[in-house]
């Protein structure tokens, strides 16, 4: 792992990823795409079994209809792509999607979600510090969860899966959404920083020229997120703290 981290202090702006990155809601995430898939491939007879490998590979950071169509592909299934408001019964890729964001919703609602303790140190150490801060997710749910986490008031711009729908912008791994959210913060990428838990989200920030790309290993592996962009690799944010504000964290 490389030892030299960026100075978030001499940035124009960070960008974050919310879902495993600020919070732990890539858990919740993973545990409710694989109810959902367990069931389809079972009525449907898919093979191979769904497995955690599938939701790093073809899922993860993405938009949430993207990924279910990327998982099928990869195993040769094609149905019909649906519309945003089809029922969750519907066997339609929105359809899905949509059942998959039913069973979310129920578990954050009922279980609620927290920051990760070294993510909250950073963001409330970037604050203080006069470091303009935004969060890029591919998730439509990115607003009720940084409301359910407490952390709303220290992002300026939050570019997620309902901008990403009403402007057209591309899917992670395409640059469209860190390109965005580097606009809607007013910084340029190349002199900015973007954090990241998924390899298709490093992809992203690389596409847009961010300048460091860290990497945060919740489960992608590192190799797999420095082959995807990153400039570095770390397993929590207080990491990226300067030395004498890091303490020790869960």
């Amino acid at each position: 792992m490389p030892e030299k981290l960026p100075d978030l202090l001499r940035a124009d702006g960070v960008l974050l990823d919310l879902d495993g990155v600020l919070t732990p809601t890539a858990e919740v995430h993973m545990r409710a795409w694989k109810a959902v898939f367990d069931d389809v491939f079972a009525r449907w007879g898919i093979e191979p079994p769904y497995s955690d490998a599938d939701y790093f590979d073809y899922v993860d950071g993405k938009k949430r209809y993207d990924g279910v169509a990327s998982l099928l592909h990869s195993r040769n299934i094609e149905v019909p792509w649906g519309a945003v408001d089809d029922p969750p019964e519907a066997e339609t890729i929105c359809g899905i999607g949509n059942r998959k964001n039913a069973a979310f919703s129920t578990s954050l609602r009922s279980e609620g979600i927290a920051p990760y303790a070294g993510s909250l140190m950073l963001i409330a150490h970037l604050r203080d510090s006069g470091i303009p801060l935004g969060v890029v997710s591919s998730s439509k749910n990115a607003q009720e969860v940084l409301a359910a986490a407490g952390i709303r008031e220290f992002f300026t711009v939050v570019v997620d899966g309902v901008v990403a729908e009403r402007d057209g912008l591309a899917s992670k791994p395409a640059a469209d959404m860190f390109a965005e959210g580097a606009r809607a913060l007013g910084v340029d990428p190349a002199s900015s920083v973007a954090i990241e838990d998924a390899t298709s989200g490093a992809a992203s920030a690389a596409a847009a020229g961010f300048r460091d790309i860290v990497g945060v290993d919740r489960g992608a592996g590192p190799d797999a997120l420095l082959a995807a962009g990153a400039t570095c690799v770390i397993d929590d944010l207080a990491r990226l703290l300067p030395t004498t504000d890091q303490t020790e964290t869960a």
